[in-house]
């Protein structure tokens, strides 16, 4: 795998701002996708208050979710557990590369073989 040069510290805001965005700028592209459809079925389901109403026309997304004095902890709680899961992931993500890069470094390698 090739080394990655962007700074991998970036993925974490990208992460927080919407579910999937860290994953994409890390190159896994298909994770990320994965994890922002997630992020967008919770959000769905914030918005409609059950799973059969967010796959149901009715009022638009925006006006549902902003009603603040209706939304209790229970109905936030299922996205932020996704984007929570998601910052962890990608978390594991950095420290698998940054792993792998340390230790297929070839510089430690002609040390310890020497």
């Amino acid at each position: 795998m090739a080394e990655l040069t962007r700074p991998i510290w970036l993925a974490y805001p990208l992460t927080a701002i919407a579910a999937g965005l860290g994953h994409c700028y890390l190159g896994r592209w298909k994770r990320g996708a994965i994890w922002f459809v997630l992020y967008v079925l919770a959000l769905a389901f914030l918005s409609a208050r059950t799973l059969t109403g967010a796959f149901e026309p009715g009022e638009p997304f925006v006006v549902t979710a902003l009603q603040f004095e209706s939304v209790e902890y229970v109905d936030v709680a299922v996205p932020l557990a996704v984007l929570l899961v998601c910052v962890l992931d990608v978390y594991l993500i950095s420290l698998t590369e940054r792993t792998e890069t340390t230790v297929g470094s070839p510089d430690e390698s002609r040390s310890n073989g020497s």
